[in-house]
């Protein structure tokens, strides 16, 4: 069965959440907000995961760098789309909105726009020794 994560990031802990291919929410914990912490989550969880999605933003490309370099299909989804589709939700926190972004992953929403990512090594290039 297919398994989709939403993360919503924070800087210290960030929500998790994993759904199955029925939409069933699976597992939900806080993990420190750092690619090694992820990535041995995820591991942990006894099934692979299919994608992992989470909003562009401060720490992003970080995490995104992490969970790539390990293996995962990690995608970055535009703040606005995301902002929109879970604007419906009454009550908004960050466990639900990690919830939410599982959601959009497994329904493969057509208008959620996913934000390209340059690789690491372009960004260091860029910044000079």
């Amino acid at each position: 069965m297919e398994h989709y994560v939403g993360i919503d990031v924070s800087l210290e802990l960030s929500s998790v959440c994993v759904v199955d291919g029925r939409g069933k929410i699976v597992k939900e914990a806080k993990v420190a907000s750092e690619p090694e912490a992820l990535v041995y989550f995820f591991k942990e969880l006894g099934f692979p995961v299919d994608r992992i999605g989470f909003e562009a933003g401060p720490l992003s490309q970080w995490l995104h760098a992490g969970l790539t370099q390990a293996g995962f299909e990690a995608v970055l989804l535009e703040t606005r789309h995301v902002k929109a589709a879970l604007s419906a939700m009454p009550v908004k926190t960050d466990r639900k909105d990690a919830c939410g972004l599982a959601q959009l992953l497994r329904m493969e929403r057509t208008g959620i726009r996913r934000v390209f990512v340059r690789e690491t090594r372009w960004h260091l290039a860029l910044a000079g020794p």
